[in-house]
């Protein structure tokens, strides 16, 4: 969320992600919105030190620290054990076509959800979904984030998948929902949220 993330968490999401990664045309900088206290704060990270992530994290009071880069289950566990932070970590995957899950078991003891996101050219935001499908195999109890393209169009596929027994916590939208990069569109935001409560009421 970079240009208004007041008028989204208006709207009042679970989270709001902030990107802190130069590479991204999504970028964060400046002063962090006061946002109502029930919206927790994402800082979504790429490649780096555990001394920046540390550093953001503490300044804006980060709920959740993303990991969207190359961290090892090493790095994820140096985190963890910082006693500077009590934000939680996620670890995002880029699926495709296939995963090996079993990559996941050394992160378990370090993080609290899993991330999946498109496999694309891009760290994020690259508009299209992956396939679904492949999450069957998922062999882990811990929660994970369904992202990847995901917009108004999906709505019948995740209404299928969210009557699965797969340990889905929370589904993250962005580029789907976008006028340009970091400005979202609140009115196509609201009418995804009220369908998606809708799912959920039925399941």
């Amino acid at each position: 969320m970079k240009h208004n993330p007041m008028e989204v968490a208006a709207l009042k999401p679970d989270y709001v992600g902030f990107i802190f990664y130069e590479g991204s045309p999504r970028n964060f900088e400046g002063e962090m919105p006061s946002l109502p206290s029930e919206v927790k704060k994402v800082g979504v990270f790429v490649n780096a030190t555990i001394s920046e992530i540390l550093n953001k994290a503490t300044q804006f009071q980060l709920d959740v620290i993303q990991l969207h880069g190359d961290e090892t289950a090493s790095f994820c566990e140096k985190l963890a054990a910082s006693e500077e932070i009590n934000s939680k970590i996620w670890k995002v995957f880029g699926i495709k076509d296939t995963f090996d899950f079993s990559v996941l078991k050394e992160y378990e003891p370090y993080v609290s959800a899993f991330l999946f996101d498109t496999k694309g050219k891009e760290k994020g935001g690259n508009g299209y979904a992956f396939n679904w499908n492949i999450l069957k195999e998922y062999p882990s109890e811990i929660p994970f984030v369904l992202s990847g393209g995901i917009g108004l169009d999906e709505i019948k596929q995740l209404s299928e998948i969210l009557k699965t027994k797969l340990p889905i916590f929370a589904i993250d939208v962005n580029s789907k929902f976008e006028e340009k990069p970091g400005l979202k569109n609140t009115q196509e935001l609201q009418q995804f949220i009220d369908k998606l409560n809708t799912i959920q009421s039925h399941l």
